[in-house]
């Protein structure tokens, strides 16, 4: 097994902004969670997963105004869609967390305390440069030019100057550890977003504006009912609202702090700079590890509602099958650089791996017991070419995919796991069964039960990422439901149990039908 270990292993998602509907960029974190989520709990941890939505700020009141109703009002429905989407893709989270919630504003507001005590916050007067879209602060050298010579930030959002008066965090205090924290091996991944934040604050830090008085939707700044909280401090304390936080909880002790915070690339700096250091003013543990994906691109092109290509997940879902666009983009692209997607890929790629190569030996394999062996198991001694094939399968799952989905390579282990596969088709083919039955009938029941051991590896290595069809595999095995985790692997006794047990193989129902090219690529 790639990691023994069994502490508990708290996950985070961005909570999602939802000034719009979900598009498949959210799916895609939402997706990479449950994953790994899913993965560590087979692992034997006790996972909590958090994810939810970002409700607060100026984009959200703006978009109420524009629609002629309040922001709660449109926060309300619109977190119903992210929630929507979550439960269709089968994301397994422990609390879906609104910002706008009663605790959420307790917690908001305890951390605010907290780092008002260690004399961390002023009064002053905020003049710069503010995107809305970002909900973020630019400083005149990060910005650049656009048509007609519009100043837009880093991430190309307008920006507009804003001048009012705000609390200040003293981020420039903290320079010093924050770099430490930075150089931490392990703290931030990929190596590219760590040294992007490195630079930043070797640049010098300056103080953070953290409250907002041109409007009030927000969490009320303690003592100061006139301003609302800068957006991020509402944001980021949803880590802590869903432990208990400020409440010594068991949730607090047990997963604080977080294992794993996992983001998009565009916010890394709020996640490894801005939080940290609210997190060490309020002196409190920063998290063990932030990840910042990539961007997934439509056909290699950003989505966009200006290029009219922005897709619906639940749509992709709804035409391809969730597992299916589970399995896609976590083998399609290397996590954490951006990659692209397309309704061909799609349909291309789970044909080939899916269907054609492990639903395919799924069928004709346990069709054949139950055919040609009615369906009833005996134990047996694997020849060389048999021991050979399982070795390589065993290594396959027990190992290759553990070790890469611990870093978070979730397609360098998926290749080790459909070559093992591969290797599982090239092996029917070789002993060809369907021959041996006629000229060595034990030999057949020889071969059919060596990849039916194959498929129970296959099977449990592959649930973090399908869940439901590798549940669908395994019950047709006959795998009971507490013999499915990686340390399941290496008990060596299950098949004779299994035989022992009397399970019979029944006729195969198939699990990964074939998908048919899509005439036109959906917008």
């Amino acid at each position: 097994m790639a990691d023994t270990d069994t502490s508990p292993f708290y996950i985070t998602t961005a909570i999602n902004y939802p000034n719009g509907r979900p598009h498949i960029g959210h799916a895609y974190e939402g997706i990479a969670a449950d994953v790994i989520a899913r993965f560590q709990r087979l692992q034997g941890r006790e996972v909590r997963f958090q994810t939810g939505t970002d409700e607060h700020g100026l984009k959200m009141a703006r978009k109420a105004e524009e629609q002629g109703r309040t922001p709660r009002e449109l926060a309300d429905e619109m977190s119903g869609y992210f929630r929507e989407m979550d439960d269709a893709l089968n994301i397994s989270f422990d609390r879906f967390i609104r910002t706008v919630e009663p605790d959420h504003h307790r917690a908001s507001q305890a951390i605010w305390q907290r780092m008002e005590a260690a004399g961390d916050l002023y009064l002053d007067r905020y003049e710069g440069w503010y995107s809305v879209r970002d909900e973020a602060y630019y400083d005149e050298s990060e910005l650049k030019e656009g048509e007609g010579g519009a100043k837009l930030s880093p991430q190309d959002t307008p920006v507009e100057w804003t001048v009012e008066e705000s609390w200040f965090f003293r981020l420039s205090k903290y320079q010093e550890p924050l770099l430490k924290l930075l150089n931490t091996p392990g703290f931030l991944e990929p190596a590219s977003r760590r040294n992007e934040m490195i630079a930043f604050v070797e640049g010098g830090l300056r103080d953070l504006s953290v409250s907002r008085t041109s409007f009030d939707w927000g969490v009320k700044v303690p003592g100061s009912d006139n301003h609302v909280m800068y957006v991020w401090v509402d944001a980021l304390t949803n880590y802590l609202t869903g432990l208990g936080f400020p409440d010594e909880t068991p949730e607090m002790a047990k997963f604080w702090p977080a294992s794993l915070h996992l983001i998009g690339k565009d916010i890394v700096r709020f996640h490894t700079i801005y939080w940290p250091a609210f997190l060490m003013s309020a002196k409190l543990p920063v998290p063990k590890a932030v990840f910042g994906h990539g961007f997934l691109l439509n056909r290699g092109l950003k989505e966009s509602k200006s290029l009219g290509n922005v897709t619906d997940p639940l749509a992709l879902a709804e035409q391809f099958g969730v597992d299916n666009l589970r399995y896609f983009l976590m083998r399609e692209v290397a996590f954490g650089q951006d990659g692209s997607y397309s309704a061909t890929a799609i349909v291309t790629r789970t044909n080939a791996e899916l269907a054609n190569s492990l639903g395919n030996l799924a069928q004709r394999t346990l069709s054949m017991i139950a055919k040609n062996m009615d369906g009833v198991l005996s134990k047996f001694e694997p020849a060389e070419a048999d021991a050979a094939l399982l070795d390589v399968v065993h290594k396959a799952c027990a190992t290759e995919l553990p070790q890469e989905f611990d870093k978070y390579a979730f397609s360098v282990g998926l290749e080790a796991w459909i070559k093992a596969v591969y290797a599982c088709n090239q092996y029917v083919d070789e002993q060809a069964p369907w021959g041996l039955k006629k000229t060595d009938p034990e030999r057949m029941k020889v071969v059919l039960q060596t990849i039916f051991v194959a498929l129970r590896d296959l099977g449990i290595a592959i649930q973090p990422v399908v869940p439901d069809k590798a549940a669908a595999l395994l019950d047709q095995l006959g795998i009971p439901q507490n013999e499915r985790s990686f340390a399941a692997l290496n008990d060596s006794d299950w098949f004779n149990r299994l035989v022992e047990s009397g399970f019979t193989v029944a006729k195969p129902t198939p699990i990964f039908p074939r998908l048919d090219m899509p005439e036109e690529e959906p917008a």
